[in-house]
Formats: C-alpha cells, structure tokens, sequence
C-alpha cells in the first residue's frame, strides 16, 4: 500500500512518531476493529479510532439517541434523538 498525498498529509502527525511511522499507518489504515457500544465512552472512542484512520469500523449498538444522554454521549445532538446510535455513527465516521 502507498499513502497517497492526501493520507500523507492528513496523518503527518501520526507518521513522524517513531512508534508509528509510515509503516504503522498503513496498518492503521488496513486495520478492522468492533466497537461494541457507541455511548458515553464508545462514542469518543469511535471518533479518535476513525480520525486515527482506522480501515473499518463495525459499531455494535441497537440503542437510539435518547435526550438524557446528550451530556456525555458527545457523538450525538438534540437533532439525533430518536434515531439509532450506529446511523447517526456512520455519518460522523464518514466526516
């Protein structure tokens, strides 16, 4: 796999760290991962993973955004309430 220039200067950061390199990101980028909850500590977690770069990300939730949980689920606004978590993850991974 090559970096393309775009990759190259997206993850610039990641690249010049000695423990990831150009290497390590094209690891990144093949990587799969499962997350298995898209709350208060999935969702932060699934934003960092995917602007890390990771290839895949499979969101296991069969939750909706509910009003209560806007304060620390900080993936989801008051526009998401009522739609299921992974729809609205998707969206915002793809960001």
């Amino acid at each position: 796999m090559i970096l393309s220039d775009d990759q190259l200067d997206r993850y610039a950061r990641q690249i010049v760290l000695k423990e990831i390199g150009g290497e390590g990101q094209k690891k990144l980028l093949a990587a799969k991962v499962v997350l298995v909850g898209a709350g208060g500590i999935g969702a932060p977690a699934l934003q960092y993973l995917a602007a890390a770069g990771l290839g895949a990300i499979r969101v296991i939730d069969d939750v909706q955004v509910t009003r209560d949980n806007l304060q620390r689920q900080i993936l989801f606004g008051t526009a998401d309430v009522g739609r299921h978590k992974v729809e609205v993850a998707r969206e915002a991974t793809a960001r």
